[in-house]
């Protein structure tokens, strides 16, 4: 798929040795999804989000969370217009195709559930009042670890409207190197794809054909989350749908008309581990135990 290897190659001139990073980045967007990064600070989390956007050719902003944040910073705010005699809405960041929304913990949850309704729903409500986000919309989080000083946990309801969790870790040898000799941080992107071409490419993913059996491999995988001993909440239906939708899209750019089960095996920890809640006593983290049954 020649526009989607133009894509890489584009992220890939800033951003070196991320190459899962940013494959999860393009299927995530063309599955409508949204995007959770969580890592340490200083390994291209934003880079990533900044050089994504910049590709597409899509409007962007990037709005950092702090702990004072409000729902107004981000959503916008009723200012009265003493010509017009009336309450006008100033729109707020979210009102963009691509939010990178940068250190999202550190904001409290009466800010992060400012974008639950945005990211489900590409709308939002205030005042009675119903507005459209612009169409692609997409949110991509980065966040520090939770056992970082200055940070809050994401509440259930808030990450299961991710499509995925990764981490990037730490650029190979190589990798490094190549970020030493080169002036990535002053590097400006110009746009690879046109907003037909995306449009186009979403088309596309949505058609890919899905099997009965591919079904019953995603619901099998889903129940089991459902029926661990060590799982006390497993994933949602809304899991689900993300999973078939983001194994769609995986198999469109390795070029198949078709879901294969090692779409799914490949992206369900990504997709399910940050919903699965285990129990107290469990001797290993979310992503290792889906890995251990899929």
């Amino acid at each position: 798929m020649q526009r989607i290897q133009k894509l890489r190659d584009n992220i890939h001139s800033v951003l070196h040795g991320q190459d899962h990073a940013v494959e999860m980045a393009i299927i995530c967007f063309l599955a409508s999804g949204h995007l959770l990064i969580e890592d340490v600070p200083g390994v291209g989390k934003t880079t990533l989000a900044s050089a994504f956007s910049q590709s597409l050719g899509l409007e962007h902003r990037r709005l950092q969370f702090t702990s004072d944040i409000l729902p107004s910073d981000i959503l916008g705010v009723n200012i009265y217009d003493p010509k017009m005699t009336q309450f006008v809405f100033h729109e707020g960041p979210i009102f963009t195709n691509i939010l990178l929304a940068d250190e999202i913990n550190r904001a409290e949850p009466r800010a992060q559930s400012a974008l639950l309704e945005a990211m489900f729903e590409q709308q939002v409500s205030m005042d009675g009042v119903t507005r459209a986000l612009p169409n692609p919309f997409m949110v991509i989080a980065t966040q520090n670890p939770v056992d970082f000083a200055g940070t809050f946990p994401l509440p259930d309801s808030q990450l299961d409207r991710f499509l995925f969790r990764i981490s990037m870790g730490y650029p190979d040898e190589d990798a490094e190197r190549a970020i030493l000799r080169s002036d990535i941080r002053r590097a400006e992107l110009k746009p690879v794809l046109t907003k037909e071409d995306i449009q186009d490419l979403i088309q596309k993913v949505k058609g890919i054909h899905v099997s009965e059996e591919i079904i019953d491999v995603v619901i099998k995988i889903i129940h089991a989350t459902r029926n661990h001993a060590l799982i006390i909440q497993g994933a949602s239906t809304r899991a689900m749908l993300d999973l078939l939708d983001a194994a769609k899209a995986r198999a469109f750019i390795r070029e198949r008309d078709f879901v294969l089960p090692d779409d799914i095996q490949a992206l369900a920890p990504y997709v399910l581990a940050h919903r699965v809640r285990l129990v107290a006593r469990a001797n290993t983290d979310a992503d290792a135990l889906i890995r251990s049954f899929l």
